[in-house]
């Protein structure tokens, strides 16, 4: 299979707003939208506004986004008036793909450099050009097994289009890989009320601070959130959630370190519902090198939570630290064995060659990923859209 390792690898721009529409149409509620309300700068993080306009002129509806539900009248044509609720989506969607772009900036010149030295060099489609994309793809991080798959693929497909240039090829990978990912369901789940959100993961690859931002996200969203610290046996776990629950304006429900997380878990239940929240996000241990005790402490926290919360749905979050490569895959599969995982939170994205796990995980382990971590702020960790992965993958 291997033949030897081929190949080395390896704006902001300004845009200029220009508004022309009459003074008296800009106005809201008394107001006159300015351009400079565009250009907000925020402390930390970078505004998904200000990220989408490095690859889009802003539209005079952007320009109103801060009045929710208001609709703008371009010139005297009734006909040109927007829902503000689209265009605020069309600017995450944006924002998303530039974050995601970004932050796949190492994993695609990796993935592309590997796949793309192979194609150059083979002209025609052959069993010698499979083999040597087979390794490209496994040195790349997506796996032994998912490579295998892809590359089956690829022979059924190019027989069946009698596909014989390989400049055709990258299209197909594209289609293969979307077809793997596209598979799932990338969503959360949050049905009942609370709805749960279990996260576990090992210690370091960035679970309090995934819960934190998942917090943030949430109740940005409107809803109401509490947090549960029921990783008692770590020291100053508790702490660093309590940092992060002050930061996303959330109350937290704890402990002493040591207690029973079980306990800890039914009082978190008891105040979500005296304070009528919506989604009760509850952090758990992660200890891989004892699997009986991290199963039976996750059964106690499960039993707690099919008896107090029989009509809510279950998230079960697993954190993984995509620069680990595939030993975050091997984590996802121990963890697999010990509970019932529901979606993957993938953190520093933005910080490695690695993402093709991204892949691997959702073939080997039929697991989907629901957030990224794509940079260090609070609006960085973004819902996982699989389409949009590909195309960040595939296309800068």
């Amino acid at each position: 299979m291997f033949k030897g390792f081929k190949g080395m690898f390896g704006k902001k721009e300004d845009n200029e707003i220009l508004q022309q529409t009459n003074r008296e149409t800009e106005e809201i509620n008394g107001e006159i939208v300015e351009e400079d309300q565009i250009e907000q700068t925020i402390e930390e993080d970078v505004t998904e506004e200000e990220v989408a306009a490095e690859s889009t002129e802003i539209s005079q509806a952007d320009a109103m986004e801060e009045t929710p539900g208001a609709t703008i009248n371009i010139g005297n044509d009734e006909s040109t008036h927007m829902e503000m609720d689209a265009t605020e989506a069309t600017v995450e969607k944006k924002g998303f793909f530039a974050r995601l772009a970004q932050g796949l900036s190492k994993t695609r010149d990796s993935f592309n450099e590997k796949v793309e030295n192979v194609l150059k060099t083979f002209r025609k489609v052959d069993e010698e050009l499979f083999e040597e994309l087979e390794e490209a793809l496994i040195t790349a991080d997506v796996g032994v097994e998912t490579s295998l798959y892809i590359i089956d693929r690829l022979r059924t497909i190019t027989k069946e289009r009698k596909i014989s240039e390989s400049d055709e090829v990258m299209a197909v990978i594209k289609e293969i890989i979307t077809e793997i990912l596209c598979s799932q369901e990338n969503t959360l789940t949050l049905a009942g009320k609370p709805a749960v959100v279990l996260v576990i993961g090992v210690n370091g690859v960035g679970k309090t601070t995934s819960i934190g931002k998942i917090a943030a996200r949430m109740k940005a969203e409107g809803k109401k959130v509490i947090l549960g610290a029921g990783d008692t046996f770590r020291a100053a776990a508790i702490d660093q959630l309590q940092v992060w629950a002050d930061r996303a304006g959330v109350d937290l429900i704890k402990h002493q370190e040591g207690a029973d997380p079980a306990a800890v878990v039914f009082d978190t239940i008891a105040a979500a519902k005296a304070r009528q929240a919506d989604v009760m996000i509850f952090d758990t241990a992660g200890r891989l090198h004892n699997k009986k005790n991290l199963m039976d402490e996750l059964n106690k926290i499960f039993r707690v939570i099919a008896r107090e919360l029989p009509d809510s749905s279950r998230e079960v979050l697993l954190v993984l630290d995509a620069t680990t490569g595939q030993n975050a895959v091997s984590q996802a599969k121990l963890f697999s064995e010990t509970a019932d995982i529901t979606g993957i939170v993938l953190t520093k994205l933005d910080g490695t060659a690695k993402g093709g796990i991204v892949i691997a995980i959702a073939h080997e382990q039929n697991i989907p990923v629901k957030f990224v971590g794509v940079g260090e702020g609070t609006d960085d960790l973004q819902e996982f859209k699989a389409q949009e992965f590909v195309n960040a993958l595939f296309d800068a």
